[in-house]
């Protein structure tokens, strides 16, 4: 199974490996707090997503302005 890109970090990892660190995971903190870091990872990812599209924009948007001030 091909991971995404997102795990292009931990390499050669298999399935036992990734079994024994979730379960090291849910020993560390607990199946009551997973879910709170899950959504304050999933909305710190979705503010970096959002600050990057913005900027993409903005250079969009002012390469834009340029080509129609040259016309």
């Amino acid at each position: 199974m091909a991971y995404p890109s997102i795990f292009a970090f931990i390499g050669g990892v298999g399935g036992t490996e990734m079994v024994l660190i979730i379960f090291a995971i849910l020993l560390l903190f607990g199946a009551k707090r997973i879910p709170e870091l899950a959504r304050g990872l999933g909305r710190g990812i979705r503010e970096f997503k959002d600050a990057t599209n913005e900027i993409k924009s903005d250079l969009e948007n002012s390469i834009n302005d340029k080509n129609q001030d040259k016309k």
